[in-house]
């Protein structure tokens, strides 16, 4: 049975990747539970955590032990107003810590390097639906981060496929100031609290759900594809006023929303086409949007 080593893998999007693959092989998991946590995690014995930092700890003992043939890179910082406020640290975990893992894939040999970036990488984008082809040009530290991080994964010499998401949801997301809106939206709802949004609600997004994630990350690892930068998104934008007033219904929620100013580093309008990843890995059942928050309000998280 062959190994995948997931960074991160506790987390929101790790762990519905590493539920869908440990049927299929071993999953090493490394991660710190700073925001990830083990009750996200299947229990088997095709899975096993190490309870590391990438940042600042000796991970290549993992290496050594383990032996993995593949891995799935997602531990990060991935807040967009936290990296405005803490550059150094924001630099540190994207950029650093993702060359040392490099390193340590170099040295091991690690068949295919799949990492996740960001829509944040493009900045206010030209033209929509935004293609892998447009200028990058990140609005925040964050963005530059993950863009930078590409860049190394580009010279590393490894076999790698960059995944570029769009705004993941679903169940197991975590809802804090930093949380994806549609988290943030489901959590407030259900407790019936008020909802602050940011700036006129006009700001457009896309949504993919997180299985459709862990699912294009199985057949990144399965394809012979290589070396290469890929969106991943459902191609349709809807805005943040549209979303609240689907999801009040869906929660026969009753306040208004709470409008506050814009904040600084925040894109206007992101649509990412996935022309390029439906090329490359054939026709992909995504799920839709009212589906996923179906399953987001009856998730018991």
């Amino acid at each position: 049975m062959q190994k995948i080593l997931i960074t991160g893998g506790a987390g929101f999007i790790g762990s519905h990747i590493a539920e869908k693959l440990y049927k299929f092989y071993k999953v090493i998991i490394v991660d710190n539970l700073s925001s990830g946590c083990m009750e996200n995690l299947p229990k088997s014995e095709e899975l096993t955590l190490y309870k590391l930092n990438i940042e600042k700890d000796d991970i290549e003992k993992v290496f050594e032990t383990e032996k993995p043939d593949f891995v799935i890179h997602l531990a990060a910082q991935t807040s967009v107003n936290y990296s405005v406020q803490n550059p150094y640290t924001d630099a540190n975990i994207n950029i650093m810590a993702s060359i040392r893992l490099l390193e340590i894939c170099k040295k091991y040999k690690i068949k295919k390097f799949i990492a996740a970036s960001s829509a944040a990488v493009y900045g206010n984008p030209q033209y929509i639906p935004i293609d892998e082809n447009h200028p990058t040009e990140p609005m925040s530290q964050y963005g530059l981060s993950k863009l930078v991080m590409e860049k190394y994964i580009q010279l590393s010499g490894l076999p790698y496929i960059i995944f570029r998401f769009s705004n993941a949801f679903g169940p197991k997301q975590k809802s804090s100031k930093e949380s994806g809106v549609i988290a943030i939206f489901n959590n407030a709802m259900k407790n019936n609290k008020q909802i602050n949004i940011y700036g006129n609600g006009e700001q457009i997004r896309d949504f993919i759900y997180v299985a459709d994630i862990a699912s294009v990350c199985q057949k990144a690892i399965e394809s012979d594809i290589k070396n290469e930068i890929i969106n991943f998104s459902t191609n349709r934008g809807i805005s943040i006023n549209y979303l609240f007033n689907k999801m009040a219904d869906l929660y026969n929620f009753k306040y208004r929303a709470n409008y506050l100013p814009e904040r600084i580093g925040d894109i206007k309008d992101s649509i990412l086409s996935n022309r390029k990843a439906i090329d490359l890995f054939g026709n992909i059942d995504f799920t839709s949007l009212q589906t996923g928050l179906n399953a987001l309000k009856h998730d018991n998280y």
